[in-house]
C-alpha cells in the first residue's frame, strides 16, 4: 500500500515518557485461546514468540521451548491482534454538542486532548486508530510525536479537516459575522477546483488520506441528514486527486443519492451508510467498497441524549437514520460487503476507551462475534492498507496484541474488558492495569 507520511520518521527515545511492564526485547506469550483473523476462527493453547517490535513465531504450545524469552501468561485470557478502530475523532470525547465549546478552544487544546484520548483508546485494545476528520492539524502533530517515540500511543492514520461544500457538514454553521478560518479554511469549497485545492491542502500539510463529507450529518446544525451536499463531479474530482497521490478515500455519507454517487466516484469507504438502499448495496459489491457503519455513534444520541442535553433536533436525526441503518448493516453482511470496525468516538455520549460496546450493537444486529473481531482486525487492516504489518497475529507482523477478561465468542461483551496491551513488542497494559504514565 502506499507509504504514509508519517513513516519517514525513525522511532527513537522509544521509552521516554513511559515506564514498560516487561523489558526483554524476546518474549513468549502464552495464549489458551488465541483470535486468528486469517481464517476467523479461535486457536488454542499456542505461543506467540516477539523479537523486538516484530512476531517472530507462534507455535502449538506443545512445541514451545522459552530458553532466552520473557514468559507472559495470558492463560485464561482472549487473546486477539491489536484492534482497528477504522473512524474517530481524537479532539471530541462525548461532548453532548462539541459546536458549544469549539470556540473557546485553541489548536494547543485539541492537540492535547488528541493526545489524551489516543492514550484511552490504546489502553482499550486499539493500538490502530484511522482519524477522520480534526482541526488544525493536531492528529497529525500527535502522531509523528508518537512515531517519533516523544509520546506512547496507538498508530495513526490521520485526514486532516474533513473536506466539505459550503454549508455543509464539516462547515460551522455560526452567526455569518463570526469566522472560523482555523477550523474550516481552505478545506471549505465549492466547484471541483476548489476541491482539488483542499485535497492538495490537505497532502501538503502531511495527512495519510482524505475523507470528505457527500451528505448532511448528525451533529451540524441547519443540514438535512440526508441530503446530498457534494455533485457528482465534485466527488469526482476529489477522488481522483486523492488517488494520484497514492491515497485512499473516506466519505461521510448518509444519504441514498450521496452514497451512491461517491461509489460511483471511487471512494474507498462509505463511513455510516445508514440511509442506503438497494443500488447502493450493489454499487458496494461492483466497486468493492468498504463500509464503516459506526452503528453506536447514532444509538448513542438516540439512546442518551436527552439526558445528556444533545440538542433535540440532532435527536431527531440521529433516530431518523438509526432507524435504517440496523438494516442496511445486516443487509451488508449478508451480501459479504467488506465491513470495518468503526465507531465516530467522541460523536455524544461516545467515549474514547469505551467504544468496544460496538462489537455488541453488531452481534445484535447480525453478525457473529467472529465477524465482529474480522472486521476489527483483518478487514479493518486491508482499509489501512496496512495488512503486511497488523491485523492478524502472524510472524513477520508488528507485535501488536491484546486480551481480553472472558471469551466474546460466548459473551461479546468481553472485549469491553481489555487485561493486556502490546505494540510493537512493547507491553502497555498487564494484568488490566496501565503500564505508562
Amino acid at each position: 500500500g502506499p507509504l504514509f507520511l508519517s513513516e519517514i520518521y525513525v522511532p527513537i527515545h522509544r521509552n521516554q515518557g513511559k515506564e514498560v511492564c516487561i523489558t526483554m526485547a524476546k518474549k513468549a506469550i502464552k495464549c489458551s485461546k488465541m483470535f486468528d483473523s486469517t481464517t476467523s476462527t479461535v486457536r488454542e493453547n499456542v505461543v506467540i514468540f516477539t523479537d523486538g517490535e516484530r512476531i517472530e513465531a507462534v507455535v502449538p504450545a506443545a512445541e514451545a521451548k522459552f530458553d532466552g524469552y520473557e514468559v507472559i501468561d495470558l492463560t485464561g485470557q482472549f487473546v486477539t491482534p491489536g484492534l482497528c478502530d477504522c473512524h474517530v475523532h481524537l479532539s471530541m470525547n462525548g461532548e453532548a454538542n462539541p459546536a458549544v465549546t469549539k470556540p473557546y478552544e485553541t489548536i494547543a487544546d485539541w492537540t492535547l486532548k488528541s493526545l489524551k484520548t489516543a492514550h484511552l483508546d490504546l489502553m482499550a485494545g486499539f493500538t490502530s486508530l484511522r482519524v477522520v476528520g480534526g482541526n488544525g492539524f493536531a492528529d497529525e502533530a500527535v502522531r509523528d510525536a508518537i512515531n517519533r517515540g516523544e509520546h506512547w500511543g496507538p498508530r495513526l492514520m490521520t485526514s486532516g479537516a474533513a473536506i466539505s461544500t459550503t454549508g455543509g457538514h464539516a462547515d460551522d454553521h455560526y452567526s455569518p459575522y463570526l469566522n472560523d478560518e482555523m477550523n474550516t479554511a481552505p478545506a471549505i469549497g465549492d466547484g471541483p477546483d476548489e476541491l482539488v485545492k483542499a485535497v492538495r491542502y490537505n497532502i501538503k500539510h502531511g495527512v495519510d488520506m482524505i475523507k470528505y463529507m457527500s451528505t448532511g450529518g448528525v451533529m451540524s446544525l441547519g443540514t438535512t441528514v440526508g441530503a446530498q451536499q457534494m455533485s457528482f463531479e465534485e466527488m469526482k474530482a476529489i477522488c481522483d486527486t486523492a488517488k494520484m497521490y497514492g491515497m485512499t478515500i473516506a466519505t461521510h455519507a448518509h444519504g441514498t443519492s450521496g452514497i451512491k454517487d461517491a461509489i460511483r466516484a471511487g471512494v474507498t469507504s462509505v463511513e455510516h451508510g445508514m440511509m442506503m438502499d438497494e443500488e447502493g448495496i450493489e454499487l458496494m459489491k461492483e466497486y468493492g467498497t468498504t463500509l464503516v457503519p459506526t452503528l453506536i455513534a447514532a444509538e448513542r444520541i438516540v439512546v442518551k441524549g436527552k439526558e445528556i442535553g444533545t440538542p433535540d433536533w440532532a435527536i431527531a436525526k440521529a433516530n431518523t437514520v438509526f432507524s435504517h441503518a440496523t438494516g442496511v448493516f445486516k443487509r451488508c453482511n449478508e451480501e459479504k460487503i467488506p465491513i470495518a470496525f468503526g465507531t465516530d468516538s467522541g460523536t455524544p455520549f461516545n467515549f474514547h476507551g469505551k467504544q468496544a460496546y460496538e462489537f455488541e450493537l453488531m452481534c445484535r444486529y447480525g453478525m457473529t462475534p467472529a465477524e465482529a473481531l474480522t472486521a476489527a482486525t483483518k478487514t479493518g487492516s486491508e482499509l489501512m492498507r496496512k495488512s503486511a504489518d497488523i491485523g492478524s497475529i502472524e510472524a513477520g507482523k508488528y507485535a501488536d496484541i491484546a486480551a481480553f477478561d472472558g471469551d466474546p465468542m460466548e459473551d461479546i461483551t468481553a472485549m469491553t474488558r481489555c487485561t493486556f496491551v502490546m505494540k510493537g513488542g512493547e507491553v502497555y497494559k498487564k494484568d488490566g492495569q496501565p503500564c505508562v504514565k
